[in-house]
């Protein structure tokens, strides 16, 4: 497949005439609410080095295009691999369907913007391929050279780039060239038969340039090795109900999982969110205030149009404690008498659009980590996480702590393995009760999956203490 210029129609690539596309396009949607013609193509590589060895090299292509119909809460969608008018009149056709016996008033369609988050980079034209392979290589010298426990090392360099192309019913065709990286190291170590995995990386929207530094490669290297180590030496975590500071960064993924996904538009237009009809309602302590913003320069979970063309922002979700929004794409928007956020997202042509995350973040505080520490006699320092799982209607969550220590007495404790944090998401946000000054993104890794669609997300914290929570663990 030839890789596509930015400066290339992909319907006119594939002998589509816009003029052709946009009839067909307006006579599916009309008398319905909304619809549009999405059009993708995306190329993607990805090289592991393991134990010592290139253990696969992968390169995917591929193209195609949806076409969506909205009638009132129904909506109609077809998608094909072949760009061609013939495809696009055969899924207008299928997708029109949905609006049989329904009359409705065609949407206003998004406002038109000219900001750009990211360029236009191609991270699988450079570096070359024999470079990135010598840079894995050199990744996993580094780390065996640095400490004579490591006894595995795989790392992993991903790119890809995306371009959209959203053609409106009113003739606006909407572009976007997206590029994505990440660079993933992971290193296990051995001790007396006791081995320990722990794993660093980065990325973001761009080339390859700027995560490839020596400076940050061996930084991640040193990062999944002082993890790793950590792990050699951490007890049986305890169980019961204590109070846990949050390390800043990473750690959002809490609040991602169980706040995040209960502010997105369907689930609060279904009712099926614990925060349905709060709008107004203090859900949180004072002085906590959660945002989405995709429109943050080059993070990975940005945007500088959504799936539906409609212009990322700044979202404010809850404003010092109190719910002032949701996260909405067109179709929830509408329903809800809102406004869109520029929170419609889809995993590729091949999906509908639906209410997503973007960058999600709770904003900094006055407070200072070592004070948080101090007043907790006994508790739990959560720095990393794992997996989790949360419930939309309920915000009850479980997450697995990857780097956890003991707080006795005020201070940091021993290393702890095992741990896991049990809570619901609106119970845990009124019980923050100091948000630290040292307000940090996520390094640029984060992936979210919502009815089995997954998009790139990015996540923020700075340090919090909660009072209270349940921590599962081995013993009590």
């Amino acid at each position: 497949m030839n890789a596509i210029s930015s400066a290339t129609s992909l319907l006119e690539t594939a002998g589509v005439e816009k003029e052709r596309a946009l009839n067909i396009l307006g006579d599916a949607v009309a008398g319905a609410d909304d619809g549009e013609l999405f059009v993708e193509h995306a190329e993607s590589e990805s090289l592991v080095f393991d134990d010592g060895r290139l253990k696969s090299a992968a390169y995917d292509a591929n193209e195609g295009f949806g076409l969506r119909v909205v009638a009132g809460e129904t909506a109609g969608y077809s998608h094909a691999n072949e760009i061609s008018e013939d495809a696009i009149r055969r899924a207008a056709d299928s997708s029109a369907l949905a609006k049989r016996g329904y009359a409705g008033v065609s949407a206003e369609g998004p406002r038109a913007t000219n900001r750009k988050y990211y360029g236009e980079d191609d991270p699988l034209a450079s570096p070359a391929f024999g470079d990135k392979i010598e840079l894995l290589r050199s990744i996993d010298e580094y780390a065996r050279a640095r400490d004579p426990r490591v006894v595995q090392v795989s790392a992993t360099l991903a790119g890809e780039r995306r371009v959209v192309e959203i053609l409106r019913a009113d003739g606006r065709l909407v572009r976007d060239v997206r590029p994505l990286v990440r660079l993933n190291v992971s290193v296990t170590v051995e001790r007396d038969g006791k081995r320990e995995s722990a794993h660093a990386g980065g990325g973001g929207r761009g080339g390859f340039e700027a995560w490839i530094t020596p400076e940050k490669w061996q930084g991640f290297t040193e990062e999944a090795l002082r993890q790793a180590l950590v792990n050699l030496d951490a007890i049986p975590a305890p169980a019961g109900e204590m109070d846990v500071v949050l390390g800043p960064g990473w750690p959002g993924v809490l609040l991602h999982e169980a706040v995040g996904h209960g502010l997105e538009g369907d689930f609060n237009r279904k009712g099926s969110s614990a925060f349905s009809g709060r709008i107004g309602e203090r859900v949180a302590a004072p002085g906590v205030t959660v945002v989405d913003e995709g429109s943050i320069q080059g993070r990975r979970g940005s945007l500088s149009v959504d799936d539906e063309g409609t212009p990322t922002g700044r979202t404010v979700l809850i404003e010092d404690g109190i719910l002032v929004g949701y996260m909405h794409d067109r179709m929830s928007a509408r329903l809800m008498g809102m406004q869109p956020t520029g929170n419609g997202r889809r995993q590729s042509f091949a999906h509908m659009p639906m209410p997503r995350m973007t960058n999600t973040y709770m904003e900094g505080g006055s407070g200072k980590l070592e004070e948080m520490i101090a007043k907790t006699r006994r508790g739990l320092y959560a720095v990393n996480f794992g997996g989790g799982q949360v419930d939309i209607t309920n915000g009850k969550f479980v997450f697995q702590c990857t780097e956890a220590y003991l707080i006795e007495d005020g201070k940091i404790g021993a290393p702890v393995k095992g741990a896991t944090l049990i809570g619901d998401g609106p119970t845990v946000l009124t019980r923050v009760t100091d948000i630290g000054d040292d307000f940090a993104f996520d390094p640029g890794v984060g992936v979210c999956g919502k009815a089995g669609q997954g998009v790139p997300v990015g996540i923020g914290q700075p340090s919090l203490r909660i009072a209270g929570l349940t921590v599962g663990g081995t013993s009590v």
